[in-house]
């Protein structure tokens, strides 16, 4: 029996699977971009790479999140500026209302805008947030002494979320308003002028902080 073969074909069939693999593989390489993309082609340098291509994901978020931050800062940051304007406001109508030529009408027009402007920093303060996340609204128990109406003060502690504890004291003077749980306390007496004066300073301590 004779055996028949043609190694000549044999081996250009060879070459040709040898070639189309390689072939395949650089269009692969062209098509994703990347040199390589399998262990096959640079085990190496895959370890490399993936640990760096982790690295630079890992910098993109933290990226995002410094990005995050800042807005909410500056969301806070607008909302502080409208507190602050509001209070230079009432320092303004305070002055106002120590001059002498103004007659009980003037003065509870001026008293009403103080109340409406102290109803309007409790307002922000209870709905500025970012992403759901209150920035100015406290989350825990206020607790205060009340005085009599000549000598009146708010003492107390605040608490936040993580434990931290801030004291802080302010001295309430005639026609003053607070808001406590939900409620508005006035003080109130027959001392205008007076009382006006000494309202000033409070309100000049509350802008310097």
């Amino acid at each position: 029996m004779v055996v028949q073969h043609n190694l000549t074909a044999i081996n250009a069939n060879r070459m040709l699977g040898i070639t189309q693999g390689t072939l395949s593989s650089s269009t692969e390489k062209l098509s994703s971009g990347y040199k390589i993309n399998r262990a096959a082609d640079d085990a190496a340098g895959l370890s490399i790479s993936e640990k760096m291509r982790k690295q630079i994901r890992g910098l993109d978020q933290a990226s995002s999140n410094a990005e995050d931050g800042i807005s909410a800062v500056q969301t806070a940051e607008g909302a502080l500026q409208e507190v602050t304007d509001m209070l230079q406001r009432m320092n303004e109508l305070a002055v106002q209302a120590s001059n002498g030529t103004n007659s009980e009408t003037d003065r509870q027009s001026i008293q009403d805008e103080i109340e409406q402007l102290t109803t309007e920093i409790d307002r922000v303060a209870e709905t500025t947030k970012f992403n759901e996340t209150y920035l100015l609204k406290g989350g825990k128990d206020t607790q205060c002494k009340i005085l009599n109406s000549y000598d009146a003060g708010l003492k107390g502690d605040m608490y936040d979320d993580g434990g931290a504890t801030a004291t802080f004291t302010t001295n309430l003077k005639v026609g003053d308003s607070v808001s406590i749980a939900g409620k508005e306390y006035n003080i109130i007496s027959d001392r205008n002028k007076t009382d006006a004066k000494e309202r000033i300073s409070n309100i000049q301590d509350q802008i310097k902080k």
